[in-house]
């Protein structure tokens, strides 16, 4: 896998904990959070690479820019179910819509709250979660979320069999405040392309990466 292929995998799976699991109906955090909001991230990996990204967020609907001008942003729209994926002047669309094996209902979920703690001036809760698929494989992690349900922080685990992956992030620079709708929309121009074919392996039904699939295509790529 290269060096931009593995980023991007990193980079949404980073978003798939942060913005999916609400959708699946999980009871506990990460939360949909009830108000508009903008903040930097900053995500560390294992392999010690670091990423950081701006973020901004309204009930629904979330942006992340990487890389400055002329990187990368992607736009989850839980409204559309869709996420897309902007680069120079097309976008990629995927489809949010979950896989069976990303399902809750074929999952045995534990959460557990562990109190509360500031994480960069704001309060939050810190939350475990952990959820076990019926093949044996687990992820999930620590959470701390305001009481607005803003994830302030993440520290995340996947293990299969003997393969493990682990990420955290953290926002700073918090600002609750109204953000411009114009940024969840894809821009004026822009031509679509083919998610699939950009890709590769890592997805599932519907078009929705598969976590646990992306994670070995990234093992393999460190093999080789």
């Amino acid at each position: 896998m290269n060096k931009y292929a593995e980023v991007l995998s990193i980079f949404i799976i980073s978003l798939l904990f942060s913005a999916l699991l609400p959708a699946a109906g999980w009871s506990a955090p990460p939360p949909e959070p009830k108000v508009d909001y903008s903040a930097d991230s900053t995500m560390d990996t294992e392999r010690g690479m670091t990423m950081k990204s701006r973020i901004y967020h309204s009930p629904g609907k979330q942006r992340m820019e990487m890389g400055g001008a002329g990187g990368h942003v992607t736009i989850i729209r839980k409204d559309k179910k869709v996420m897309w994926q902007l680069m120079g002047n097309m976008y990629m669309e995927m489809s949010l819509d979950r896989p069976d094996s990303q399902d809750p209902d074929t999952m045995d979920v534990q959460q557990t709250a562990m109190g509360d703690e500031t994480v960069n001036g704001v309060k939050t809760t810190k939350y475990k979660v952990i959820a076990t698929k019926k093949d044996g494989s687990k992820f999930g992690g620590f959470f701390w979320t305001t009481k607005d349900g803003i994830t302030m922080k993440m520290d995340l685990l996947s293990k299969d069999g003997d393969k493990k992956m682990r990420m955290s992030s953290e926002l700073t620079n918090l600002k609750i405040e109204k953000q411009d709708p114009k940024l969840f929309e894809i821009p004026p121009g822009y031509t679509k392309n083919d998610m699939g074919a950009a890709m590769g392996q890592g997805s599932g039904k519907g078009g929705v990466p598969n976590i646990q699939e992306m994670m070995k295509s990234r093992e393999r790529g460190k093999s080789k």
